[in-house]
């Protein structure tokens, strides 16, 4: 059936476009052409969504797909750092130009727009989220495979902003193992079926740490229960990465692209056959 034309208000009749909802998805930038979007979301912070977030770009794009990174994660962005950027954006008279990385991840973050590093971010919800939007429709990103948006923790403004306004093909939720980890997955697994956005599976982080001495396993949280909560909620582990120094001095030295473990092929494989979600 073909939308109506007329004042549907006036006319009395049972046009079907009259109750569609007002859809809330915003442009992409003329030169960009970004085609799936996974979100790495969870419901508190400190779990390790922007090393999850950096490790999905980099394999990705190991792998012969372009990709990028955006940033939503205002107000304790982490992303350049933790690819050792150091250069600021620049702008042109059609748009924001990403940073790429040494291998050609595109980034954009509000760091790369500060003066300094640390300058704290005070700016309320609306202003924020405001920000996160001009990401998507103000930054030339190009030709994109993947972009993964590193989501800040909880179910505020800038998550429902980015589940609104830019069409998330898919969600990874990162958790840790303590017992709160049933509530943290529940919270954001609900939201995401709220906006009807497929969930591809959890990722355990801060899971486990291996022996030195023999390579054994040793649990500093205990037991697991993010298998039972992924059971429970019919979502797939697809991964539970260690606790490792040399990860984490990776990070802190700016030089995640070095990473060569295999602890994330489930995920990268999930990602990689997501399918392009039908936006309403």
């Amino acid at each position: 059936m073909s939308e109506c034309t007329h004042d549907c208000s006036s006319c009395g009749a049972d046009c079907a476009s009259r109750n569609k909802p007002e859809s809330l998805l915003e442009a992409q930038n003329a030169f960009s052409n970004v085609k799936k979007v996974i979100a790495v979301v969870s419901g508190k912070g400190g779990v390790g969504k922007s090393l999850v977030t950096s490790l999905l770009a980099v394999l990705t794009r190991r792998n012969g797909h372009s990709t990028a990174v955006l940033d939503a994660d205002i107000t304790g962005p982490s992303i350049p750092k933790i690819f050792g950027i150091r250069e600021k954006a620049m702008g042109t008279e059609d748009g924001i130009l990403p940073v790429e990385s040494r291998t050609g991840v595109k980034l954009m973050s509000v760091n790369l727009l500060l003066e300094n590093d640390t300058d704290p971010v005070i700016w309320r919800g609306a202003l924020i989220a405001g920000t996160v939007k001009q990401f998507w429709t103000d930054v030339l990103w190009g030709d994109v495979d993947f972009m993964f948006v590193d989501m800040p923790p909880g179910t505020g403004d800038v998550p429902l902003t980015v589940f609104q306004s830019l069409p998330v093909d898919g969600i990874i939720i990162v958790t840790s193992p303590q017992e709160l980890v049933g509530m943290i997955v529940e919270k954001a697994a609900k939201m995401a079926k709220m906006m009807n956005i497929p969930v591809l599976g959890l990722v355990e982080n801060m899971s486990w740490i291996g022996c030195p001495d023999c390579g054994k396993k040793i649990f500093p949280f205990g037991e697991s229960q993010t298998a039972k909560v992924a059971l429970e909620e019919g979502i797939p582990l697809l991964a539970q990465l260690p606790i490792d120094p040399a990860v984490a001095k990776e990070c802190d030295t700016g030089v995640i692209e070095l990473f060569n473990e295999d602890w994330m092929d489930p995920v990268i494989s999930a990602v990689e056959n997501c399918p392009k979600r039908i936006q309403n």
